[in-house]
Protein backbone atom coordinates (compact mmCIF):
# COMPACT_ATOMS: atom_id res chain seq x y z
CA UNK A 1 0.00 0.00 0.00
CA UNK A 2 1.84 3.57 -0.77
CA UNK A 3 2.29 6.09 1.47
CA UNK A 4 -0.73 9.02 1.47
CA UNK A 5 1.03 12.11 2.66
CA UNK A 6 -0.92 13.94 5.33
CA UNK A 7 0.89 17.18 4.23
CA UNK A 8 -0.11 19.55 1.80
CA UNK A 9 0.87 18.85 -1.85
CA UNK A 10 1.03 21.96 -2.89
CA UNK A 11 4.75 23.26 -3.32
CA UNK A 12 6.11 26.36 -1.60
CA UNK A 13 8.12 28.56 -3.61
CA UNK A 14 11.52 27.78 -3.74
CA UNK A 15 12.88 30.66 -1.19
CA UNK A 16 9.86 30.17 0.97
CA UNK A 17 10.34 25.99 1.65
CA UNK A 18 11.79 24.95 5.10
CA UNK A 19 15.31 24.23 5.20
CA UNK A 20 15.73 20.83 6.98
CA UNK A 21 18.79 19.05 7.89
CA UNK A 22 18.94 15.28 9.15
CA UNK A 23 21.64 13.94 10.82
CA UNK A 24 22.72 10.67 11.05
CA UNK A 25 25.94 7.79 11.02
CA UNK A 26 23.69 4.62 11.16
CA UNK A 27 21.71 2.65 9.00
CA UNK A 28 18.82 5.36 9.90
CA UNK A 29 20.37 7.37 6.74
CA UNK A 30 18.89 5.07 4.24
CA UNK A 31 15.65 5.91 6.07
CA UNK A 32 15.98 9.56 6.02
CA UNK A 33 16.99 9.50 2.44
CA UNK A 34 13.91 7.18 1.45
CA UNK A 35 11.87 9.39 2.99
CA UNK A 36 13.51 12.54 2.20
CA UNK A 37 12.32 11.96 -1.60
CA UNK A 38 8.31 12.20 -0.27
CA UNK A 39 9.03 15.87 1.15
CA UNK A 40 11.28 17.34 -1.25
CA UNK A 41 8.46 19.30 -2.93
CA UNK A 42 8.01 21.02 0.51
CA UNK A 43 11.05 21.60 2.11
CA UNK A 44 15.06 21.67 1.19
CA UNK A 45 16.32 19.10 3.01
CA UNK A 46 20.19 17.49 3.19
CA UNK A 47 21.74 15.24 4.87
CA UNK A 48 24.62 15.36 7.47
CA UNK A 49 26.35 12.16 8.20
CA UNK A 50 28.19 13.08 11.35
CA UNK A 51 27.22 12.18 15.13
CA UNK A 52 27.93 13.77 18.35
CA UNK A 53 30.61 16.30 19.04
CA UNK A 54 31.56 16.12 15.28
CA UNK A 55 28.11 16.64 14.02
CA UNK A 56 27.60 18.93 16.62
CA UNK A 57 31.10 21.60 15.45
CA UNK A 58 29.96 20.98 11.69
CA UNK A 59 26.72 22.44 12.28
CA UNK A 60 28.02 25.52 14.03
CA UNK A 61 30.13 26.05 11.62
CA UNK A 62 27.30 26.10 8.76
CA UNK A 63 24.94 28.32 10.52
CA UNK A 64 27.34 31.04 10.80
CA UNK A 65 26.66 31.70 7.41
CA UNK A 66 23.71 29.18 6.40
CA UNK A 67 20.14 28.95 6.58
CA UNK A 68 18.62 25.86 8.96
CA UNK A 69 15.30 26.05 10.42
CA UNK A 70 15.19 22.76 12.11
CA UNK A 71 17.09 19.51 12.70
CA UNK A 72 16.31 16.15 12.90
CA UNK A 73 17.81 13.00 14.65
CA UNK A 74 17.27 10.27 16.47
CA UNK A 75 18.56 8.25 19.85
CA UNK A 76 21.48 9.31 21.65
CA UNK A 77 22.99 11.59 18.55
CA UNK A 78 19.60 13.41 19.15
CA UNK A 79 19.98 14.44 22.90
CA UNK A 80 23.72 15.16 22.39
CA UNK A 81 22.30 18.05 19.79
CA UNK A 82 19.49 19.74 21.96
CA UNK A 83 21.14 22.47 23.40
CA UNK A 84 24.55 22.47 21.49
CA UNK A 85 22.85 23.85 17.95
CA UNK A 86 21.01 27.00 17.70
CA UNK A 87 18.10 25.93 16.32
CA UNK A 88 15.20 23.01 17.11
CA UNK A 89 16.08 19.53 17.20
CA UNK A 90 12.78 17.20 16.43
CA UNK A 91 13.92 13.43 17.62
CA UNK A 92 12.69 10.71 15.68
CA UNK A 93 10.54 8.10 18.22
CA UNK A 94 9.99 4.91 17.82
CA UNK A 95 6.38 4.29 18.43
CA UNK A 96 4.88 1.09 20.14
CA UNK A 97 4.45 -0.27 16.74
CA UNK A 98 7.99 -0.04 15.81
CA UNK A 99 8.89 -1.90 18.91
CA UNK A 100 6.34 -4.35 18.54
CA UNK A 101 6.96 -5.46 14.81
CA UNK A 102 10.91 -5.07 16.01
CA UNK A 103 10.11 -7.97 18.52
CA UNK A 104 8.06 -9.87 16.16
CA UNK A 105 10.97 -10.33 13.59
CA UNK A 106 13.67 -10.79 16.50
CA UNK A 107 11.56 -13.34 17.89
CA UNK A 108 11.48 -15.49 14.54
CA UNK A 109 15.71 -15.40 14.90
CA UNK A 110 15.93 -16.44 18.62
CA UNK A 111 14.11 -16.79 21.69
CA UNK A 112 16.72 -15.06 23.51
CA UNK A 113 16.56 -11.26 22.62
CA UNK A 114 17.74 -8.04 24.22
CA UNK A 115 16.52 -4.92 24.12
CA UNK A 116 19.00 -1.53 23.92
CA UNK A 117 17.19 2.00 24.33
CA UNK A 118 18.91 5.12 25.25
CA UNK A 119 18.71 6.64 28.94
CA UNK A 120 15.60 5.37 29.45
CA UNK A 121 14.22 1.71 29.77
CA UNK A 122 10.87 0.74 27.74
CA UNK A 123 9.03 0.01 30.85
CA UNK A 124 5.92 -1.83 29.26
CA UNK A 125 8.15 -4.46 27.82
CA UNK A 126 8.11 -6.41 31.16
CA UNK A 127 4.74 -6.93 31.03
CA UNK A 128 4.64 -7.69 27.08
CA UNK A 129 7.33 -10.24 27.59
CA UNK A 130 5.31 -11.59 30.55
CA UNK A 131 1.94 -11.99 28.72
CA UNK A 132 3.88 -13.85 25.53
CA UNK A 133 6.15 -15.77 27.17
CA UNK A 134 9.12 -14.15 25.56
CA UNK A 135 12.35 -14.09 26.99
CA UNK A 136 13.60 -10.34 26.85
CA UNK A 137 16.91 -8.54 28.71
CA UNK A 138 16.65 -4.76 28.85
CA UNK A 139 19.72 -2.24 28.85
CA UNK A 140 20.11 1.34 28.43
CA UNK A 141 23.30 3.15 27.44
CA UNK A 142 24.28 6.99 27.12
CA UNK A 143 27.53 6.82 25.48
CA UNK A 144 28.59 4.37 22.74
CA UNK A 145 31.22 3.04 25.42
CA UNK A 146 28.09 1.99 27.47
CA UNK A 147 25.91 0.19 24.47
CA UNK A 148 29.55 -1.83 24.15
CA UNK A 149 29.51 -2.79 27.63
CA UNK A 150 25.61 -3.53 27.56
CA UNK A 151 26.37 -5.47 24.18
CA UNK A 152 29.04 -7.51 25.94
CA UNK A 153 26.80 -8.24 28.56
CA UNK A 154 23.98 -10.01 26.73
CA UNK A 155 25.99 -11.83 24.79
CA UNK A 156 27.64 -13.10 27.74
CA UNK A 157 24.39 -14.23 28.96
CA UNK A 158 23.43 -15.96 25.94
CA UNK A 159 21.50 -13.40 23.85
CA UNK A 160 21.01 -13.84 20.07
CA UNK A 161 19.79 -11.09 18.85
CA UNK A 162 20.04 -6.94 20.07
CA UNK A 163 16.82 -4.48 18.90
CA UNK A 164 17.75 -1.18 18.86
CA UNK A 165 18.25 2.00 17.24
CA UNK A 166 21.11 2.49 14.61
CA UNK A 167 24.31 2.12 17.31
CA UNK A 168 22.97 -0.28 18.59
CA UNK A 169 22.55 -2.44 16.19
CA UNK A 170 25.75 -1.90 14.20
CA UNK A 171 27.84 -2.56 17.23
CA UNK A 172 25.77 -6.03 18.09
CA UNK A 173 26.49 -7.06 14.19
CA UNK A 174 30.24 -5.88 14.94
CA UNK A 175 30.21 -8.21 17.88
CA UNK A 176 28.71 -11.44 16.29
CA UNK A 177 25.01 -10.80 16.77
CA UNK A 178 21.65 -10.58 15.26
CA UNK A 179 20.07 -7.26 15.04
CA UNK A 180 16.87 -5.53 14.19
CA UNK A 181 16.29 -2.22 13.56
CA UNK A 182 13.71 -0.50 16.11
CA UNK A 183 12.67 2.58 13.53
CA UNK A 184 10.15 1.79 10.47
CA UNK A 185 9.13 4.51 8.50
CA UNK A 186 6.00 5.73 9.96
CA UNK A 187 7.77 6.98 12.28
CA UNK A 188 10.61 8.92 10.66
CA UNK A 189 7.92 10.08 8.37
CA UNK A 190 6.18 11.42 11.68
CA UNK A 191 9.41 13.47 12.44
CA UNK A 192 9.55 15.02 9.13
CA UNK A 193 5.79 15.95 9.74
CA UNK A 194 6.71 17.32 12.92
CA UNK A 195 10.07 19.12 11.52
CA UNK A 196 7.80 20.81 8.77
CA UNK A 197 5.18 22.19 11.38
CA UNK A 198 7.88 23.62 13.60
CA UNK A 199 9.47 25.69 10.80
CA UNK A 200 5.86 27.07 9.81
CA UNK A 201 4.82 28.01 13.21
CA UNK A 202 8.49 29.40 13.58
CA UNK A 203 8.46 31.17 10.75
CA UNK A 204 4.78 32.79 11.73
CA UNK A 205 5.58 33.79 15.37
CA UNK A 206 9.34 35.72 13.64
CA UNK A 207 6.68 37.92 11.28
CA UNK A 208 4.20 38.36 13.99
CA UNK A 209 6.91 39.85 16.30
CA UNK A 210 8.95 41.39 13.52
CA UNK A 211 9.17 45.03 14.36
CA UNK A 212 10.48 47.85 11.38
CA UNK A 213 13.57 48.36 11.34
CA UNK A 214 13.80 51.95 12.39
CA UNK A 215 12.59 50.34 15.43
CA UNK A 216 14.93 48.27 16.59
CA UNK A 217 18.51 49.45 18.09
CA UNK A 218 20.66 46.94 17.14
CA UNK A 219 20.29 43.64 14.81
CA UNK A 220 21.88 40.62 16.71
CA UNK A 221 23.78 38.89 14.05
CA UNK A 222 25.31 36.78 16.86
CA UNK A 223 24.63 33.67 17.65
CA UNK A 224 25.74 30.19 19.63
CA UNK A 225 27.72 29.29 16.61
CA UNK A 226 29.46 32.47 16.99
CA UNK A 227 31.05 31.27 20.39
CA UNK A 228 33.92 29.52 19.10
CA UNK A 229 36.20 26.68 20.70
CA UNK A 230 36.22 23.06 21.53
CA UNK A 231 37.51 23.11 25.16
CA UNK A 232 35.04 21.60 27.91
CA UNK A 233 34.99 25.13 29.03
CA UNK A 234 33.13 26.25 25.76
CA UNK A 235 30.89 23.39 25.58
CA UNK A 236 29.53 24.37 28.95
CA UNK A 237 29.14 27.65 28.30
CA UNK A 238 27.34 26.80 24.94
CA UNK A 239 24.67 24.92 26.73
CA UNK A 240 24.16 27.41 29.69
CA UNK A 241 23.81 30.00 27.12
CA UNK A 242 21.36 27.80 25.86
CA UNK A 243 19.52 26.94 29.08
CA UNK A 244 19.01 30.88 30.08
CA UNK A 245 17.54 31.72 26.76
CA UNK A 246 14.82 30.06 28.16
CA UNK A 247 14.54 31.85 30.94
CA UNK A 248 13.14 35.79 31.64
CA UNK A 249 15.35 36.14 33.96
CA UNK A 250 18.20 38.78 34.28
CA UNK A 251 21.72 37.47 33.59
CA UNK A 252 24.87 38.51 35.49
CA UNK A 253 28.01 38.13 32.55
CA UNK A 254 31.21 37.98 34.42
CA UNK A 255 34.50 38.08 32.62
CA UNK A 256 37.39 39.77 32.05
CA UNK A 257 38.72 42.47 29.36
CA UNK A 258 37.76 40.97 25.89
CA UNK A 259 36.51 37.73 26.74
CA UNK A 260 33.27 37.99 25.06
CA UNK A 261 30.79 39.09 27.32
CA UNK A 262 28.18 41.59 24.78
CA UNK A 263 28.76 38.22 22.61
CA UNK A 264 27.46 35.67 25.27
CA UNK A 265 24.71 38.48 25.72
CA UNK A 266 23.40 38.78 22.27
CA UNK A 267 23.48 34.35 21.53
CA UNK A 268 21.36 34.62 24.85
CA UNK A 269 19.27 36.72 23.36
CA UNK A 270 19.04 35.19 19.93
CA UNK A 271 18.30 31.78 21.37
CA UNK A 272 15.57 33.15 23.56
CA UNK A 273 11.88 32.26 23.10
CA UNK A 274 10.36 32.63 19.43
CA UNK A 275 14.01 32.87 17.87
CA UNK A 276 14.38 36.65 19.75
CA UNK A 277 16.65 37.68 16.99
CA UNK A 278 13.87 40.09 15.11
CA UNK A 279 13.50 41.49 18.48
CA UNK A 280 15.42 44.88 19.49
CA UNK A 281 18.88 44.16 21.18
CA UNK A 282 20.20 47.64 22.68
CA UNK A 283 23.42 47.93 24.95
CA UNK A 284 24.83 50.74 26.60
CA UNK A 285 28.14 51.04 28.36
CA UNK A 286 27.43 52.22 31.53
CA UNK A 287 31.31 53.77 32.19
CA UNK A 288 31.26 55.12 28.97
CA UNK A 289 28.60 57.56 29.38
CA UNK A 290 28.46 60.73 31.83
CA UNK A 291 26.72 60.57 35.23
CA UNK A 292 24.88 63.40 33.74
CA UNK A 293 23.36 62.15 30.61
CA UNK A 294 23.15 58.13 31.42
CA UNK A 295 20.14 59.35 33.70
CA UNK A 296 18.13 60.64 30.53
CA UNK A 297 19.73 57.86 28.05
CA UNK A 298 18.35 54.90 30.24
CA UNK A 299 15.08 56.22 31.32
CA UNK A 300 13.97 58.98 28.77
CA UNK A 301 13.47 62.38 29.31
CA UNK A 302 10.03 64.69 28.74
CA UNK A 303 10.66 67.98 27.29
CA UNK A 304 11.71 71.11 29.19
CA UNK A 305 13.49 68.42 31.74
CA UNK A 306 16.58 70.16 31.97
CA UNK A 307 18.69 72.82 29.66
CA UNK A 308 19.28 71.08 26.35
CA UNK A 309 16.45 68.67 26.56
CA UNK A 310 15.43 67.55 23.26
CA UNK A 311 12.40 69.05 21.97
CA UNK A 312 9.24 66.87 22.34
CA UNK A 313 11.48 64.82 24.92
CA UNK A 314 12.82 61.63 24.38
CA UNK A 315 12.52 58.17 24.69
CA UNK A 316 15.16 56.27 27.06
CA UNK A 317 16.90 52.85 26.27
CA UNK A 318 14.48 50.78 28.50
CA UNK A 319 11.55 52.11 26.33
CA UNK A 320 13.75 51.16 22.82
CA UNK A 321 14.06 47.74 23.90
CA UNK A 322 10.50 46.95 25.02
CA UNK A 323 9.59 43.56 23.68
CA UNK A 324 13.58 42.30 23.67
CA UNK A 325 16.61 42.87 26.09
CA UNK A 326 18.71 45.61 27.03
CA UNK A 327 22.29 44.70 27.65
CA UNK A 328 24.13 47.30 30.67
CA UNK A 329 27.39 46.59 29.71
CA UNK A 330 30.15 47.36 32.84
CA UNK A 331 27.16 47.88 35.09
CA UNK A 332 29.67 48.14 38.66
CA UNK A 333 30.34 51.62 36.89
CA UNK A 334 27.07 52.48 37.32
CA UNK A 335 26.52 55.96 39.92
CA UNK A 336 24.88 54.69 43.41
CA UNK A 337 21.83 56.72 42.41
CA UNK A 338 20.71 55.84 39.15
CA UNK A 339 21.36 52.03 40.56
CA UNK A 340 18.29 53.15 43.04
CA UNK A 341 16.52 54.46 39.80
CA UNK A 342 17.32 51.32 37.85
CA UNK A 343 16.26 48.76 40.97
CA UNK A 344 12.48 50.65 41.03
CA UNK A 345 12.20 50.33 37.36
CA UNK A 346 13.15 46.13 37.31
CA UNK A 347 10.90 45.59 40.62
CA UNK A 348 7.93 47.82 38.79
CA UNK A 349 8.47 46.92 35.39
CA UNK A 350 8.11 50.30 34.61
CA UNK A 351 9.91 53.45 33.69
CA UNK A 352 9.26 56.90 34.33
CA UNK A 353 11.09 59.39 32.22
CA UNK A 354 13.50 62.63 33.69
CA UNK A 355 10.56 65.19 34.34
CA UNK A 356 7.63 62.82 33.29
CA UNK A 357 4.52 62.07 35.66
CA UNK A 358 3.07 59.15 33.93
CA UNK A 359 5.00 55.42 34.34
CA UNK A 360 5.49 53.59 30.96
CA UNK A 361 4.90 49.90 31.06
CA UNK A 362 8.29 47.79 29.62
CA UNK A 363 8.67 44.31 29.09
CA UNK A 364 12.22 43.98 28.94
CA UNK A 365 14.89 41.38 29.93
CA UNK A 366 17.90 42.89 31.61
CA UNK A 367 21.36 41.26 30.47
CA UNK A 368 24.18 42.97 32.88
CA UNK A 369 28.06 42.81 32.42
CA UNK A 370 31.19 43.58 34.75
CA UNK A 371 34.87 42.41 34.44
CA UNK A 372 35.10 43.52 38.39
CA UNK A 373 34.07 41.85 41.44
CA UNK A 374 30.96 43.23 42.19
CA UNK A 375 30.38 41.22 44.98
CA UNK A 376 33.62 43.22 46.28
CA UNK A 377 32.11 46.03 45.56
CA UNK A 378 29.09 45.46 47.63
CA UNK A 379 30.63 44.49 50.71
CA UNK A 380 32.78 48.15 49.97
CA UNK A 381 29.36 50.15 49.83
CA UNK A 382 29.96 51.00 46.11
CA UNK A 383 27.11 48.69 44.86
CA UNK A 384 23.87 48.09 46.35
CA UNK A 385 23.36 44.64 47.60
CA UNK A 386 19.10 44.21 46.79
CA UNK A 387 20.63 45.43 42.85
CA UNK A 388 23.56 42.81 42.82
CA UNK A 389 20.40 40.09 43.70
CA UNK A 390 18.03 41.46 41.60
CA UNK A 391 20.43 41.70 38.49
CA UNK A 392 22.27 38.44 39.25
CA UNK A 393 18.87 35.75 39.63
CA UNK A 394 21.19 33.90 36.78
CA UNK A 395 25.08 34.18 36.63
CA UNK A 396 27.48 33.04 34.67
CA UNK A 397 31.33 33.50 34.36
CA UNK A 398 33.34 33.50 31.22
CA UNK A 399 36.38 31.32 31.23
CA UNK A 400 39.90 33.79 29.82
CA UNK A 401 41.69 32.60 26.85
CA UNK A 402 44.57 31.67 29.42
CA UNK A 403 42.24 28.74 30.93
CA UNK A 404 40.98 27.39 27.93
CA UNK A 405 44.45 26.59 25.98
CA UNK A 406 43.33 24.24 23.55
CA UNK A 407 41.46 26.82 21.42
CA UNK A 408 43.89 29.35 21.02
CA UNK A 409 45.63 27.79 18.16
CA UNK A 410 42.12 26.98 16.32
CA UNK A 411 40.25 30.42 17.34
CA UNK A 412 43.96 32.18 15.45
CA UNK A 413 43.58 30.38 12.57
CA UNK A 414 40.34 31.27 12.28
CA UNK A 415 41.18 35.04 13.35
CA UNK A 416 43.73 34.62 11.17
CA UNK A 417 42.06 33.60 7.89
CA UNK A 418 39.24 35.88 8.29
CA UNK A 419 41.62 38.94 8.28
CA UNK A 420 43.49 37.84 5.53
CA UNK A 421 39.80 37.40 3.54
CA UNK A 422 38.84 41.22 4.56
CA UNK A 423 42.60 42.09 2.58
CA UNK A 424 41.73 40.25 -0.27
CA UNK A 425 44.52 37.55 0.75
CA UNK A 426 44.90 34.31 0.61
CA UNK A 427 45.99 32.07 3.33
CA UNK A 428 49.26 29.94 2.97
CA UNK A 429 48.34 26.44 1.78
CA UNK A 430 50.27 24.98 4.66
CA UNK A 431 49.26 27.64 6.99
CA UNK A 432 47.65 25.05 9.56
CA UNK A 433 51.02 23.60 10.33
CA UNK A 434 52.73 26.77 10.49
CA UNK A 435 49.95 28.25 12.72
CA UNK A 436 50.59 25.17 15.27
CA UNK A 437 54.31 25.52 15.32
CA UNK A 438 53.67 29.01 16.96
CA UNK A 439 51.49 27.42 19.37
CA UNK A 440 54.01 26.91 22.42
CA UNK A 441 54.81 30.50 21.71
CA UNK A 442 51.07 31.74 21.67
CA UNK A 443 50.16 28.99 24.31
CA UNK A 444 52.83 30.61 27.12
CA UNK A 445 51.09 33.95 26.95
CA UNK A 446 48.57 35.38 29.11
CA UNK A 447 46.37 37.01 27.26
CA UNK A 448 45.26 39.87 29.24
CA UNK A 449 42.78 40.73 26.42
CA UNK A 450 41.56 37.60 25.98
CA UNK A 451 40.07 36.98 22.63
CA UNK A 452 39.91 40.36 21.61
CA UNK A 453 43.51 40.66 21.97
CA UNK A 454 44.26 37.52 19.69
CA UNK A 455 42.01 38.58 16.99
CA UNK A 456 43.88 42.25 17.63
CA UNK A 457 47.13 40.16 16.99
CA UNK A 458 46.07 38.75 13.69
CA UNK A 459 44.45 41.58 12.12
CA UNK A 460 48.31 42.62 12.60
CA UNK A 461 50.03 39.65 11.53
CA UNK A 462 47.52 39.38 8.39
CA UNK A 463 48.58 42.50 6.94
CA UNK A 464 52.36 41.99 7.09
CA UNK A 465 51.43 38.56 5.44
CA UNK A 466 49.55 40.32 2.54
CA UNK A 467 51.99 42.59 2.30
CA UNK A 468 54.92 39.88 1.78
CA UNK A 469 52.83 36.79 0.44
CA UNK A 470 56.40 34.69 0.36
CA UNK A 471 57.06 35.46 4.09
CA UNK A 472 57.13 32.21 6.12
CA UNK A 473 54.63 32.25 9.24
CA UNK A 474 57.08 30.93 12.09
CA UNK A 475 57.98 31.45 15.64
CA UNK A 476 60.53 34.10 15.09
CA UNK A 477 58.69 36.13 12.45
CA UNK A 478 55.62 36.15 14.68
CA UNK A 479 57.37 37.23 17.62
CA UNK A 480 59.26 40.00 15.52
CA UNK A 481 55.92 41.73 14.75
CA UNK A 482 54.98 40.81 18.44
CA UNK A 483 57.64 41.15 21.41
CA UNK A 484 54.44 41.34 23.68
CA UNK A 485 54.59 37.10 23.20
CA UNK A 486 58.08 37.01 24.51
CA UNK A 487 56.88 37.81 27.90
CA UNK A 488 54.68 34.47 28.30
CA UNK A 489 56.85 32.95 30.59
CA UNK A 490 55.75 35.64 33.18
CA UNK A 491 52.26 35.10 32.17
CA UNK A 492 49.47 34.44 34.77
CA UNK A 493 48.79 31.35 33.08
CA UNK A 494 47.09 28.52 35.11
CA UNK A 495 49.56 25.90 36.04
CA UNK A 496 48.62 22.38 37.28
CA UNK A 497 50.09 21.82 41.22
CA UNK A 498 52.78 19.55 40.76
CA UNK A 499 50.17 17.01 42.90
CA UNK A 500 47.53 17.08 40.02
CA UNK A 501 49.06 17.38 36.57
CA UNK A 502 49.50 14.31 34.89
CA UNK A 503 52.98 13.67 33.57
CA UNK A 504 54.34 13.10 30.18
CA UNK A 505 54.03 9.40 30.71
CA UNK A 506 50.59 9.25 32.60
CA UNK A 507 48.57 7.33 30.59
CA UNK A 508 44.28 8.82 30.10
CA UNK A 509 43.21 5.44 32.25
CA UNK A 510 45.40 6.25 34.65
CA UNK A 511 44.22 10.04 35.07
CA UNK A 512 40.66 8.80 35.38
CA UNK A 513 42.03 5.89 38.11
CA UNK A 514 43.11 9.37 39.90
CA UNK A 515 39.85 10.99 39.97
CA UNK A 516 38.07 7.69 41.23
CA UNK A 517 36.41 6.85 37.90
CA UNK A 518 34.70 10.26 37.56
CA UNK A 519 34.79 11.02 33.67
CA UNK A 520 33.69 14.41 34.08
CA UNK A 521 35.97 15.94 36.58
CA UNK A 522 39.05 13.58 34.99
CA UNK A 523 37.85 15.19 31.47
CA UNK A 524 37.63 18.65 33.62
CA UNK A 525 40.82 18.28 34.42
CA UNK A 526 42.37 17.51 30.97
CA UNK A 527 40.78 19.79 29.54
CA UNK A 528 38.71 17.85 26.90
CA UNK A 529 34.93 16.77 26.98
CA UNK A 530 33.93 13.98 27.99
CA UNK A 531 32.92 12.06 24.63
CA UNK A 532 36.61 12.92 23.58
CA UNK A 533 37.56 11.09 26.65
CA UNK A 534 36.14 8.02 26.09
CA UNK A 535 36.70 8.59 22.60
CA UNK A 536 40.56 8.18 23.37
CA UNK A 537 40.10 5.53 26.08
CA UNK A 538 39.26 3.16 23.65
CA UNK A 539 41.92 4.28 21.44
CA UNK A 540 44.21 3.46 24.43
CA UNK A 541 42.04 0.00 25.26
CA UNK A 542 44.05 -2.92 23.59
Amino acid sequence: MSHSPRHPTRSPAEGDKPVIWTVSVSRLSDLFRDITLEYDHLAMIEPVHLGFDEAARHLRERMATERCDVVIAAGSNAAYLKGRVAVPVVVAKASGFDVMQALARARRMSHRIGVITYQEPLRELAEFASTFGIDIAQRTYVTEEDARAGINELKAAGVEVIVGAGLITDLAEEAGLAAVFLYSAASIRQAFDDALELARLTHLEANRGRRPAAADTRRVRRGLHDLRGESAAMERLRQTVVLYARSPATVLIQGETGSGKELVAQAIHREGPHRAASRPFVAVNCGAIAESLLESELFGHEEGAFTGARRGGHAGLFEAADGGTLFLDEIGEMPLPLQTRLLRVLEEREVMRVGGTRPVPIDVRVISATHTDLEARVRDGRFRADLFYRLAVLRLHLPPLRERLADIVPLAEWSLKHALAALDARPHPNLHAEITACAPLLQAYGWPGNVRELRNLMERLALFLAAEPLQALTPSFLLSISPELGKGAAAPAVVASPASAPSATESLAEVLARFGGQRDAAARHLGISRTTLWRRLKTESP
